[in-house]
């Protein structure tokens, strides 16, 4: 079992399973918690993400199989992608699936589902396809202001590690977005983003 990656909710790791490579995700427990609390915090989450993978899949958007939930141990195992993260391509391919991310991110919205942690880093190329991974911040609503919130989320990625192609990919995964939920909704959330945008700019510490 190799450790892949530490995160403040999980820890991910690249394991066997039926003599096939998986990924294993499990929820650490918070010692800061009741842990009474904090078992029924984790296996609600755990339950939610399988669930939400599934949801997803089902709007024709690519995630990994669900191949098992243990909600003793709060763990998920579920299917290998052994394609590259977005967040390692050469800065051209980067601006060229944008606009598919965009489209994906649109069908999410649009049924529902806000991911929460839309980073390039979450959606991995894998023969020619693009695959959304990682739903443990995921939640279902439809609110334009939490879909507004995942785009700023992506707006931040883009200009903080891909500086150099940010204005060229925003625009292609703008175009892709918009192709999906419509002018109506996209000009509402656009606005939202701006928003957001203002209120962190003039935020003043007391």
């Amino acid at each position: 079992m190799k450790l892949l990656k530490k995160g403040a909710e999980a820890d991910i790791y690249l394991t066997k399973w039926n003599d096939s490579r998986v990924i294993l995700k499990i929820r650490k427990a918070k010692k800061y918690r009741n842990p009474i609390l904090d078992e029924k915090i984790r296996k609600q989450r755990t339950i939610r993400e399988s669930q939400t993978i599934s949801e997803v899949k089902s709007f024709g958007i690519p995630t990994p199989l669900v191949y098992y939930v243990d909600l003793k141990k709060s763990s998920i195992i579920m299917q290998e992608i052994p394609g590259s993260p977005v967040h390692d391509l050469p800065d051209s391919k980067i601006i060229k699936v944008s606009k598919e991310i965009g489209k994906l991110v649109g069908v999410m919205h649009k049924n529902g589902i806000m991911h929460g942690d839309l980073t390039t880093s979450n959606f991995i190329l894998y023969k020619n396809k693009v695959y959304v991974i990682d739903f443990g911040l995921s939640q279902k609503t439809i609110k334009s202001e939490d879909h507004a919130v995942d785009l700023r989320l992506i707006k931040e990625i883009l200009n903080s590690a891909h500086a150099k192609i940010m204005e060229s990919a925003w625009k292609n995964f703008l175009s892709g977005y918009k192709s999906v939920v419509g002018s109506t909704n996209y000009a509402k959330i656009i606005h939202l983003v701006s928003v957001i945008e203002s209120r962190g700019r003039y935020a003043t510490v007391v």
